[in-house]
Order: structure tokens, then sequence, then C-alpha cells
């Protein structure tokens, strides 16, 4: 054994020896006050359009709408944010495994080849030669203080990182589909009624015409009328561009041009509104489904590795290394026992005594730690948020749409005796025309509550997290 290996052993066994005593382990990341919510009811439960049971996963299937499943399909298949957050995921995957390398030996191989041209030792012509060469480089960090395992475990947590942020935007395609053809059905509804609309002021204002004509009306009964009809028809141009943004996001969403999606819109059968009570779970289910909750537990999980990473580096660094290589002027002759040179043995490295900015890393590392578990708590009570609201929002809505139900059918009740009394000479056209104005304005708030249910479903349907869970790495 060299003198040099000699000195250098026992350094090395006071490292082991230093490893053995710190035994030093992963920082904990801060536990969060909303890490458990298990149990927890969600408040808007308590009415009766909701449920605690356990939320549907595919719930879009619940609308047994071929048109629903098949957009859902297209847009899954074919959505360019979703090839993006896949991409993402798989970029996340290589350098995980990138990480995982530093856990084996790492090796190089070189060689080399070509003319030398020398000067003679011996004070003659300069000498001219071949000269070959090869080798084999070799090392191995021993973690002792766990800097390799640390970006092991941040990129391992990236990786689910990644897959949350995957699935949250499978859930917002997903949810957009659905709202984007709700609103499209919601919009050929409101022209259908818009149309009715127009033609029964069109028959009003020529009926009050006529009558005008034969003198048996007031001027002011036609101008009243043609202000209905005008009115009526100011409406359409609005619901046309309202169903043509829909039209244009379904295809958007499904990965189609405007003239490939007009050859593949579907027949719209109505607003697509669930009758049955929906299912909301309680908070802890919630929390545990929702991806931008995994996705800000695995950021914080991250950051606590990063600050295993920061501790090691207070620490020195052993790297076992080894080399054989062999020269020789003639390309046969490599290996052979005279021009081969081993070496094997450690390298240490420290930044002691000036630890300065090993432990400004150290600090950075533990503000980030904070930083995420801030975020953590944020995204768990913005969760929280968005599910009360949409829940909230979905029973007030459906609340109204019973009132504009009742609503609706006492002014078609209203307008029908107007129309009845008119003919028997009992009221003036100005009653008729102020009935079927309230019957025109009731079945439009009618029909927009129920796009306005339609869109809430989504969004509690959003809010809840989808049925997406995050994959297992291996």
């Amino acid at each position: 054994m060299t003198r040099a290996m000699k000195t250098l052993l026992p350094l090395l066994l006071g490292a082991s020896a230093l490893t053995a005593c710190a035994s030093l382990q992963p920082a904990p990341a801060n536990p969060s006050r909303l890490a458990d919510l298990s149990g927890e009811a969600l408040l808007a439960t308590q009415a009766g359009e909701l449920t605690d049971a356990a939320p549907e996963a595919v719930w879009w299937q619940l609308y047994e709408s071929a048109a629903i499943n098949q957009l859902v399909s297209d847009a899954l298949a074919s959505n360019p944010s979703l090839a993006e957050a896949r991409a993402s995921l798989e970029q996340a995957r290589a350098g995980l495994g990138e990480a995982r390398s530093a856990l084996l030996p790492q090796t190089s191989v070189s060689g080399s080849g070509g003319y030398v041209r020398r000067p003679s030792t011996t004070g003659g012509d300069p000498v001219e030669s071949d000269a070959y060469s090869a080798g084999l480089d070799v090392s191995y960090e021993l973690d002792f203080f766990g800097r390799v395992r640390g970006s092991v475990g941040a990129a391992r947590e990236s990786v689910l990182e990644a897959e949350a942020a995957r699935d949250a935007a499978h859930i917002l395609v997903i949810a957009n589909t659905v709202r984007a053809w709700t609103d499209y059905c919601a919009s050929a509804a409101l022209l259908d009624v818009a149309s009715q609309n127009v033609e029964i002021a069109r028959q009003s204002y020529q009926l009050t015409e006529r009558l005008y004509e034969a003198g048996r009306g007031l001027r002011l009964d036609v101008v009243q009328a043609q202000s209905a009809l005008e009115t009526a028809s100011a409406e359409l141009p609005s619901l046309q561009a309202a169903q043509a943004s829909a039209f244009f996001r379904l295809g958007t969403l499904t990965g189609r041009t405007p003239v490939e999606m007009r050859s593949a819109i579907p027949a719209c059968d109505g607003i697509p509104v669930l009758t049955r009570p929906i299912a909301a779970g309680d908070a802890g289910s919630l929390i545990a489904r929702r991806p931008d909750v995994r996705q800000a537990e695995h950021a914080l999980a991250g950051a606590a590795a990063r600050v295993d990473i920061a501790t090691a580096g207070l620490y020195p660094s052993v790297v076992l290394g080894g080399s054989v290589s062999s020269s020789a002027l003639d390309i046969g002759d490599l290996g052979d026992s005279d021009g081969l040179t081993l070496s094997l043995g450690p390298v240490l490295s420290w930044s002691f005594p000036n630890l300065s900015a090993s432990r400004a890393r150290l600090a950075a590392a533990e503000a980030g730690a904070d930083a995420a578990l801030a975020r953590f708590d944020r995204t768990v009570l913005t969760a929280l948020q968005e599910t009360e609201t949409a829940l909230a929002a979905f029973v007030s809505e459906r609340e109204r749409l019973h009132s504009l139900e009742v609503a609706r059918n006492a002014a078609q009740e209203a307008a029908e005796l107007a129309r009845v009394r008119y003919r028997a000479g009992a009221d003036s056209f100005v009653v008729v025309l102020d009935a079927e104005r309230t019957l025109a304005n009731a079945e439009t708030a009618l029909v927009r509550s129920q796009a306005a249910v339609a869109s809430a479903q989504v969004d509690i349907f959003l809010a809840l997290g989808g049925g997406w869970p995050g994959n297992e790495v291996g």
C-alpha cells in the first residue's frame, strides 16, 4: 500500500464514522393543518339536491348522451393541451432516470491514435512514430450524506407533480368540452325560443296592422306591436354569435379546425341537465382527489428533498474512482503490461471551512419549502372554496329554475286567457300583447336558467376533481 493511501485511509474511516454518528435523516416538510380533512362534510351537501356519497369518476357518462361521450373521447385523443401535458410528464420521467443513474457507477471510455513527432533524446533527427492509447475510467459517489438520494427523491416528486398536472389538464379539458357542448345546445334552445317569440310578434304586428287598416284598432297598437317585433328580432344575432363561439370552442378542444368541426358536430337534442342528486363526497375525499392539491403536495415534498440536498452540501463528498489505461506505439501492443497504467482510490472534496455558500443554499431551500407549504395550504383552501361555491350556486339555481317553471306555466295560462278575452271583445289587444310579451320573457328566462343549471353542474364536477387518480411511479 502506498504512503498516500495509508494517509488517506484514516480520513475515509473518520468520514464514515462521522456519517454513522450524524445519522442524517431527510428533513420532513412542515406539517399542514389542512393535510387531513377526512370525514369533514361539505356544507352544501346538506341540501336535498346533493348527497355525501362518493362522486362518480367518469361523470360525463351520467348524461347518457352519445354526443357528449363522443366529444369527450375526441378531446382526450386530440386536444393539444393534453399532448403538451403528456410531453411534460415524459420530460419529468426522463429527469428521474437521469437522477437515478447517479446511484450507479459512472463510466467513461476513451481512445486515441495518431502520428507523433518528437525531438530525439540523443540529439539526432526527430523521432517519428504512431501512438495509440485507450482507457477506462470508473467513479462511484459514496452517498454518505444523502445528496444523490435527495436528488432522486426530488426528481421523483417532480414526476408525481407532472402526473398531477396532466390529470388536472384532463379534468379541465373534459369539463370545458361538456360546458362548450352545453353552451352550444343552450344557444340552440334559446334560438328556438327567440324564433318562436319573433314569429308570435310578427303575427301580432300583422294582425294589429290589419285591424288598424280596417278601422278597428288604434295606431298605438300598431306601433307597440312593431316595437315588440323588432325587440324580439334583436335577440337573434347575439344568440347566433354565442352558438358560433361554443362551436369554435368545441373545435379547439377536440383538435379540429372550424371546417373539420362543421362536418363532425353532433345533433343537439336539448340542454344536457342531470335530474338525479349529485354525489359530492366529503372534504377529505375531495382533497385526496383534486389533482391541483396532489400537485401542490408533491411540490412540497420536492422542496423538502431539496432541503436534504442542500443539507448534504455542508458535509464532505467522497467519490471512489479507478482507471485503467494503456499506451503503445503499435495498436496491437495495447494492453501489454509495459504500457498499462492502473489507478484506484477515493477522492474527498469539502468546502470546509468556508461553508457560507452551502449555508446560504440551505437557507434558500428551507425558505422554498416554507413557500411550498403556504402554496399547499392555499391550494387546499381554494379547492374547498371552489367546491362549496359551485355546490351552493347549483342549489340556488335549481331553486330559481323551479320558480321560473311555475312562472312560465302561469304566464302561459295568462296569455291563453288574454287571447280568449280579446276574441270575446272583453279586452283590448294591448292586454294580449302584454301577456304574450310576459310569456316570451318567462320562456327565455326558463331556458337561460336551464343553461345555468347545466353549467353549474359542470362547475361541480370540475371542482370535485373528476376521476383521474395519479399513476404510480416505478
